[in-house]
């Protein structure tokens, strides 16, 4: 039984209406949501949905260790670069930058370590 609900979980990534109406949102900053998948203590790895409404962004962070965003919906702006559905982006530690997505997405997000507000 256990395998099948994490089939069913995998499945669900690809369904945004099912993802956001089944998972439990808390506000990360001004139109950016948290849904926290794991997370043991505030210094070891974490890995959550993150909902971007449109025309939200995320303040300048640093990582303190790897990242790993996967654009599941809609599309992100770091920098000069969009990421779309289906892309994969690795930060690596001592990497800043801020985010923005015009027209809101939908990411999964595993951070080895915290990341820090600038």
């Amino acid at each position: 039984m256990e395998n099948k609900l994490d089939v069913l979980i995998v499945n669900a990534l690809f369904d945004k209406e099912a993802l956001l109406a089944q998972r439990t949102w808390s506000p990360l900053c001004e139109g950016v949501f948290s849904s926290v998948i794991y997370e043991s203590d505030s210094n070891n790895p974490k890995a959550a949905f993150l909902h971007y409404l449109p025309g939200a962004s995320v303040p300048e962070h640093q990582h303190v260790g790897i990242e790993h965003i996967l654009i599941l919906h809609g599309s992100q702006i770091d920098g000069d670069k969009i990421y779309t559905a289906g892309t994969l982006v690795i930060h690596g530690p001592d990497t800043h930058h801020n985010l923005k997505s015009p027209e809101g997405c939908v990411a999964l997000g595993i951070w080895q370590k915290p990341v820090m507000f600038i």
